[in-house]
């Protein structure tokens, strides 16, 4: 209880930008926005949350520039399988960055 007492007394209101001008036209999810920016979807095998079959569709409807698969993993890879995860970040890191 002392926790979730805690916890409350640190949440202060926000916006989601803290500039206005980020929160306007330029927030906007276009081609030339959104587009822009390299995207890895990682892809969690055992994903009991977000199931394989709702995955793909997602990829199919905005392609990422790769996908990675963890075999084995849940929705929480850096739970479940922390070495190949580490690995996969790593790889986009380097390859993208």
């Amino acid at each position: 209880m002392q926790d979730l007492t805690l916890a409350l007394s640190l949440l202060r209101p926000t916006r989601i930008f803290g500039d206005e001008q980020l929160s306007g036209e330029y927030a906007k999810l276009t081609q030339e926005n959104y587009g822009s920016v390299r995207r890895v979807y990682i892809l969690c095998e055992q994903d009991n949350l977000f199931k394989r079959e709702f995955q793909l569709p997602m990829i199919q409807r905005s392609p990422p520039d790769a996908v990675k698969v963890i075999v084995g993993a849940d929705h929480m890879p850096m739970f479940s399988t922390p070495q190949e995860f580490s690995s996969h970040l790593q790889e986009i890191a380097n390859t993208y960055f």
